[in-house]
């Protein structure tokens, strides 16, 4: 049986981390209007977007950028927060909530409540 070592990065190597929110209820459309404004901007930036932006989507969105960055800082690698950059901001869709809503003249109209999976990727340039 073969032993397995695990691999070692090199120093001078690229570190990316992430975080993944998902069954957010937001409507991805929505959320991908603040992934947009955030993508490719250091850290310190993005989160000024962020918190002074004054939708929904924007609060939900910095939890998961706030969580990436912790991610990077206390995986031991000694990356400063001041070095992160986003390098993507992914808003998928998840599974929709249907539900109905009445109508006039007996009929049914349909209400569907959008979810979405929000992945935040850090790396250090």
């Amino acid at each position: 049986m073969k032993v397995r070592r695990p691999l070692r990065a090199p120093e001078n190597r690229l570190m990316k981390k992430q975080a993944v929110s998902k069954f957010v209820r937001c409507s991805p459309f929505r959320a991908r209007e603040i992934t947009r404004l955030i993508q490719g901007k250091p850290v310190e930036e993005a989160l000024a977007v962020v918190d002074f932006s004054p939708r929904k989507a924007a609060r939900l969105v910095g939890k998961t950028l706030r969580s990436a960055i912790a991610n990077a800082v206390n995986s031991g690698s000694g990356i400063d927060e001041a070095d992160l950059v986003v390098e993507a901001a992914i808003v998928g869709e998840g599974p929709i909530m249907k539900r109905l809503r009445t109508k006039a003249r007996g009929m049914a109209g349909r209400i569907r409540k959008r979810t979405s999976h929000i992945c935040v990727v850090v790396t250090d340039e």
